[in-house]
């Protein structure tokens, strides 16, 4: 790309009075002159945070790719953006993913940036970064943060996955307090994100299907030197895209979304997966829909054996060979000429890859599991669809089911009732949360992986069958149907299930039917209120009043699409 193309010489080669100012003060960190004189201006977009746990060692990471913007010949300038913090932000960060994806668009557009690289890694830093960068559609590569070492905790190996056994067990009064404060550093023992196949280690993997990244992003370590070895090479590559022009409209093509959708469900990863591919496809302008999901993924089995759906961790599988082994083995069903950001193919690029464990990456003729890593679930409940994620139910045989619903109306009323001794449950009841969706809480949390029943646990129940229009953790197991499209807030068909109705949950055909009648629901519809959401400013009241429903991905309604990288007038 010759000079007069970079965006950046839309400041920086300005005369007189206006390029005088935008040079001028950036002379004031010491910059000299021949900076600004035609090198490719690569803003480095920065998550890092202290409330962002996961993305606390950023600040390092950053300079490892600023190192080789410089080597090719680029001029880094690092940039922060809003942080989302998944362990720490109330009411959940799903209510700021869109928020933040809008300060990540407009940074870029606003700034003489010519390229980008997306430093990202808890869970919705990675979706809110791309699909930030997707609206404006410059050059971008991403680089992750990478995941944690993998947890000891009294001789065994543990991760993010464990919380939610650990919880059960105090519950049960099997562990103390004490032992769970012990087993907290024990799990969170090094720098990065969860360890385990959850959303964030998920959403590595989903950018390094798609080709956003260079071969092996997803599952380096956090703590290992090849962690900053990418980064820097990531560093170097931006700058020959920005001079190719390779930009992510060229990379985000429907054929990328359907290899990282059959990707996804042969490594098991979260549900939340669908809910953000969605989102990104919205913004790049694909026309991507739930049904495409069901149909690339029905037939493949799980070939990654990690927690939750398995045994092992994000370390095993770096060591194991990583993902471009697992893609080297779905070479047979993928688009193999899908272009990537190191300009290879992602056949090329997986093309040396070796499998050094075959515990931890199987294979299509012999997988961890012939249970699919996705399934998407359609009836009168879910009109617009829903998903579960069998590869993580605890009993297969609750796959296809029958029983009678519990019904939770809101997070409060399920806090509030779910281990009273006189709850009516069984372990044939199926758990019923309403009211967690992307109105509904607002900002659909990761609540719908449910507790059990208290009574139920101390009868060695281990799963039942959980419905919600809320979302799980990446890191949660179970036989959990999620993501209710239309949510109860808006009047969908749950807001209208009480207790005692039946409820057929059948996978193998995607069905998912409340057994009551048209007559009966049309009543019970026209007794139903909707919630006084009770928010009426600020960025809340924003999101309730123009959020998408979930089969969408829940984006704001005005953000579909994008506004591209032109801004035609000066600022002075």
């Amino acid at each position: 790309m010759g000079e007069n193309k970079l965006r950046s010489r839309g400041w920086f080669g300005k005369e007189g009075k206006d390029g005088f100012i935008y040079r001028a003060w950036m002379k004031n960190q010491g910059y000299p002159a021949d900076e600004f004189e035609g090198r490719p201006v690569i803003g480095i977009c920065n998550t890092f945070s202290e409330l962002t746990p996961c993305n606390g060692h950023f600040r390092e990471l950053a300079e490892s790719v600023k190192r080789g913007v410089w080597e090719a010949g680029g001029f880094p300038l690092e940039f922060p953006v809003m942080s989302l913090g998944e362990t720490l932000i109330k009411p959940t960060a799903m209510l700021y993913r869109n928020l933040a994806s809008m300060d990540v668009e407009e940074s870029i557009r606003a700034n003489p940036i010519d390229g980008v690289v997306l430093l990202c890694g808890c869970d919705k830093t990675t979706p809110s970064l791309v699909m930030g960068a997707a609206s404006v559609d410059i050059p971008t590569i991403v680089v992750s943060g990478g995941p944690m070492l993998t947890g000891r905790y009294r001789g065994k190996t543990i991760g993010t996955s464990d919380v939610w056994r650990f919880s059960e067990m105090y519950r049960k009064g099997e562990i103390s307090q004490e032992e769970l404060t012990t087993a907290e550093a024990c799990m969170c023992r090094s720098q990065g994100h969860c360890a385990v196949m959850g959303t964030a280690s998920t959403m590595a993997c989903m950018v390094e299907s798609l080709g956003l990244t260079l071969p092996e992003n997803a599952a380096i370590p956090a703590a290992d030197s090849r962690r900053k070895v990418i980064a820097h090479l990531s560093g170097r590559r931006i700058v020959q895209m920005v001079k190719d022009d390779l930009r992510l409209s060229q990379i985000l093509t429907k054929d990328a979304f359907e290899n990282a959708i059959m990707l996804n469900a042969a490594i098991g990863g979260s549900t939340n997966f669908v809910i953000h591919l969605l989102a990104i496809a919205g913004r790049i302008g694909v026309d991507l829909a739930l049904d495409d999901f069901n149909a690339l993924c029905e037939k493949i089995p799980l070939l990654l054996n990690l927690q939750p759906s398995g045994g092992y961790f994000m370390e095993d599988f770096y060591y194991a060979g990583g993902l471009p082994v697992v893609i080297k083995e779905m070479l047979s069903l993928l688009h193999q000429d899908t272009i990537t950001a190191n300009g290879k193919t992602i056949a090329e690029n997986c093309a040396s890859a070796e499998c050094f464990d075959n515990e931890v990456i199987g294979t299509l003729d012999e997988p961890v599991k012939d249970l699919t890593g996705l399934a998407v679930v359609r009836g009168n409940l879910s009109i617009n669809g829903a998903v579960i994620k069998p590869s993580a139910s605890l009993k297969p045989e609750l796959m296809q089911h029958r029983g009678k619903a519990i019904v939770f109306e809101d997070i409060d009323d399920y806090k509030a009732r779910l281990d009273d001794p006189n709850l009516d449950v069984d372990e044939n009841s199926i758990l019923v949360l309403k009211n967690v969706g992307p109105k509904g809480y607002p900002g659909m949390p990761e609540v719908g992986n449910m507790s059990l029943p208290k009574k139920l646990l101390e009868k060695g129940v281990i799963d039942m069958v959980r419905i919600s229009d809320g979302r799980m953790s990446g890191t949660g197991f179970g036989t959990v149907v999620l993501h209710i499209s239309p949510e109860a807030a808006v009047g969908g068909v749950l807001a209208l299930v009480q207790d005692g109705d039946y409820i057929e949950l059948d996978v193998e055909n995607r069905k998912l039917n409340l057994e009551v009648s048209d007559e009966e629901l049309e009543r019970r519809r026209a007794l139903w209120k909707p919630l006084d959401m009770g928010y009426n400013r600020g960025y809340v009241n924003l999101h309730i009043n123009h959020v998408m429903q979930a089969h969408v991905g829940a984006d704001l309604d005005f953000l579909r699409g994008g506004s591209g990288d032109k801004v035609t007038r000066d600022s002075h």
